[in-house]
Order: C-alpha cells, then structure tokens, then sequence
C-alpha cells in the first residue's frame, strides 16, 4: 500500500466540505477558495476546484454572480444556496461524528 495514495483518497472525501465551508464564511472566489485551503496545507488545484464547483452549482447548492474586475475579465463570486446551507449543516454533521468516531476508536477523544 501507498500512504500517498490513501492520504490523497482521504483528502477527496471532505473536499466538497472544506470548500462549502469557505463559501459558506463569504462569497468566494475561485482563487480565494484555492488560497485558504493551501494555508491549512489542503492543497488543490484548478482543474480540480472547477469540477467540484459545477457539479455543485448544478445541485444547487452555490449561486454565482459576475463582478467586473479592472485586471482583466470578470470575475465569479459563489455563495451558499439555501439547499447549499442546509446540505452543508448535513455534511458538518456527518463530519463530526466521524471525526468523534476515529477519535475514540484512535484513543485521541479529548
């Protein structure tokens, strides 16, 4: 087995959570949502944050709004969707029992 591999696979199951949880702080752009994962070392890259952000504006889950920029073209802002905060208040809760889960069994419950 691969830690790389098993790291990597368990970064994929909460990324849609990490990146609602951004969104869900204040509209978001793209690079901003890129920008704050890094710095709690969750590195992703475009190719996969675009993906993500379609499928989950398909689900409606996130709206989007054009805001003109003066650098270059414009810019798409995502938000929450009402049915975007309520999924997200399932996927917290499901996190934290998980979480409360792998503790106890790993002997790490504080």
């Amino acid at each position: 087995m691969n830690i790389d591999n098993t790291a990597s696979q368990m970064r994929k199951g909460v990324l849609e959570f990490c990146i609602l949880s951004v969104i869900k702080m204040g509209e978001a752009y793209p690079s901003d949502i890129i920008d704050k994962m890094k710095a709690a070392n969750l590195n992703i890259l475009e190719g996969t944050l675009y993906p993500l952000l379609t499928r989950l504006k398909n689900a409606d889950f996130l709206t989007y709004r054009w805001v003109e920029s003066n650098s270059g073209p414009p810019r798409k802002y995502f938000s929450l969707t009402k049915k975007g905060a309520e999924f997200y208040k399932e996927l917290e809760a499901t996190w934290l029992e998980l979480a409360n889960a792998v503790d106890e069994i790993t002997g790490n419950k504080k």
